[in-house]
């Protein structure tokens, strides 16, 4: 039985987050030639929609409120709720990311529906999708089926493709007006602490560091190493405990869950809690000065030395073969 799916595309600094694509082909699987509704919230976004239809939205439906120009819970699940009373979808799809971590309870609350979060994969299509999902912070795997009621779910990033970019695809955008009222959290200001670049949880190369960085000067061959590759720097929480770096860059457990293309860990012993953050990465590579420490039992690839000679004479590979192509 074909569903109609909303789509929640996400907005950052002006632009649709990548995971919000990976949402449109997780929800193609589960309308099963049903219509996919792209939803867009802010204070001027209807710009931003023939984006999400040239990923596969059939149309777009989008909020504009100024409250809704910074997140927050009571704001976007206003929007959401009135979206969904007016378009009745069968199933629901947001990303797995911070504002979907915290904003799809909620939601699945007041719908009175289930949720699966962190979807890694879906299997079948319609009636008989499967939903696959990491438990026991990634030593295991669930499937889960839906048998009534609306499917909620997030994906995570970098692990469902999105289907190729068609700018010839055309479809409808319509705009709906919601009295976003009674906030009691209201944004004065969004103050950045990292820098400009690839954002940590949808980076396809992540470059991180740990203890053995030593210092905060010491994450400044990570970085290089990072930009050369057009990814992004993370950490392991003892990096950040010690005040190497600041803690929107840790990756585990308590942080950031990614799986990257590439992960190059640098000086990270492999803790039980990072590794629930990164050991699904398509490719691990790991440098450490220790042949015992526990990352190199995660690890594809594993160099035994010291990452201050490493991370130096991977970059000047790098660059030799960027000037050689």
């Amino acid at each position: 039985m074909s569903k109609k799916v909303l789509v929640l595309g996400e907005i950052r600094e002006g632009v649709i987050r990548n995971v919000s694509y990976e949402a449109i082909a997780a929800a193609k699987q589960i309308a099963d030639g049903g219509e996919i509704v792209g939803v867009l919230l802010g204070d001027s976004v209807e710009s931003l929609a023939p984006n999400l239809i040239a990923y596969g939205a059939d149309r777009v439906v989008t909020v504009e409120h100024p409250h809704l120009k910074s997140y927050t819970s009571d704001g976007y699940s206003q929007a959401i709720l009135a979206i969904y009373e007016q378009e009745k979808p069968e199933a629901i799809v947001f990303g797995h990311t911070s504002l979907g971590k915290d904003l799809s309870p909620k939601v699945s609350s007041r719908i009175q529906s289930g949720l699966i979060s962190d979807v890694t994969e879906i299997e079948g299509s319609g009636d008989d999708v499967l939903f696959i999902r990491p438990i026991y912070s990634g030593k295991a795997f669930e499937k889960v089926k839906i048998k009534e009621g609306i499917v909620f779910v997030t994906v995570r990033p970098n692990n469902i493709p999105a289907l190729e970019k068609d700018e010839s695809r055309s479809g409808s955008v319509s705009s709906l007006t919601v009295d976003i009222q009674n906030l009691r959290t209201i944004i004065k200001e969004v103050v950045r602490k990292t820098s400009e670049g690839v954002d940590l949880s949808e980076a396809k190369v992540v470059v991180a560091g740990g203890r053995g960085v030593k210092s905060e000067e010491g994450f400044e061959p990570l970085t290089e190493l990072a930009n050369l590759l057009g990814g992004a720097v993370g950490a392991s929480r003892g990096a950040c405990d010690a005040g190497y770096c600041d803690y929107s860059l840790q990756i585990g457990q308590t942080g950031k869950v990614v799986t990257p293309d590439l992960y190059i860990a640098a000086g990270i012993s492999g803790a039980i809690q990072h590794l629930a953050g990164m050991s699904n990465s398509k490719v691990i590579v790991a440098i450490n000065k220790d042949p015992e420490a526990n990352i190199f039992k995660v690890a594809d690839y594993g160099i035994v030395g010291d990452l201050f000679e490493v991370i130096p004479l991977m970059i000047e590979e790098i660059k030799a073969l960027k000037v050689g192509s």
